[in-house]
């Protein structure tokens, strides 16, 4: 039987999502505590996406099979929540058809980049303070000729073992919060390698008039990573949404992406 787990973490303490042979992770703090849970040893996680070291979840899924049904999964929930540290938390279990997959499945996944413009102690490990001037309007104009690029090599880490570098983006744009804090939300099918770090980085390019508009399409037909910007922070990203297909058992819970 197939389980899906809603879940949330702070990626501040963490390589990443997937295991590493010499870094702790996100995937591999998972994977002990559902073990412990199922009391089925070598049980295989697998997560709806790679987020970077640094990178937070505000919603994550991840899924795993076991032989055994789980007959409580709300107080399944609560023995995992007890199991894992305070940087994780799961909010659901829940069985779907052995046919939906975490990660293949998924039709879109959403990312926040949250700026704040304030010294912040509470907010410093999940915001970026910019400590320049950035025009919005004029980065919106340039984020929203990402949603015709189809190929993204010039936002993508090199050397990676990704087949290819086409990606499809429905959203990008900069908007404010509730809080008066700029975010950059982005959404697409699917995500390379340090991709949105690095097209938030060349839109600070444009939004400090450093990049014209016609200069950053130059940078997204070239396809070479060294003529974008600089990857931004890691610790101001967060994913905080994962679109999956009706039905299959599947009900998303809904979770509210934490402003930070």
């Amino acid at each position: 039987m197939r389980y899906f787990v809603e879940l949330a973490y702070d990626g501040s303490a963490y390589h990443g999502w997937q295991i590493q042979p010499n870094a702790i992770t996100v995937q591999e703090v998972l994977t002990d505590a559902i073990c412990k849970l199922i009391r089925t040893p070598d049980t295989h996680i697998m997560g709806a996406g790679r987020t970077d070291t640094g990178v937070h979840a505000d919603y994550f899924v991840a899924h795993f099979d076991t032989p055994s049904p789980i007959d409580d999964t709300r107080s399944a929930v609560f023995k995992l929540n007890s199991i894992l540290p305070p940087d994780v938390s799961v909010f659901s279990i829940q069985q779907v058809d052995e046919k939906l997959h975490s990660r293949f499945s998924a039709l879109s996944r959403t990312y926040h980049y949250r700026l704040t413009d304030i010294k912040d102690p509470l907010s410093r490990g999940f915001t970026f303070r910019p400590f320049f001037h950035l025009d919005y309007d004029l980065m919106n104009e340039a984020a929203s000729h990402l949603l015709s690029v189809s190929d993204f090599s010039s936002f993508s880490k090199t050397g990676t073992q990704v087949k290819t570098n086409i990606c499809h983006v429905s959203r990008a744009h900069w908007f404010r919060q509730s809080d008066g804090r700029m975010t950059f939300e982005i959404k697409a099918d699917r995500f390379l390698r340090n991709m949105v770090r690095a097209v938030v980085g060349t839109l600070f390019e444009v939004g400090k008039g450093k990049m014209s508009l016609a200069q950053f399409d130059d940078v997204v037909r070239t396809q070479n990573r060294s003529a974008a910007g600089m990857s931004v922070a890691a610790t101001a990203l967060s994913l905080v949404a994962i679109e999956y297909p009706c039905g299959h058992g599947f009900s998303p819970t809904v979770v509210q992406p934490i402003v930070r």
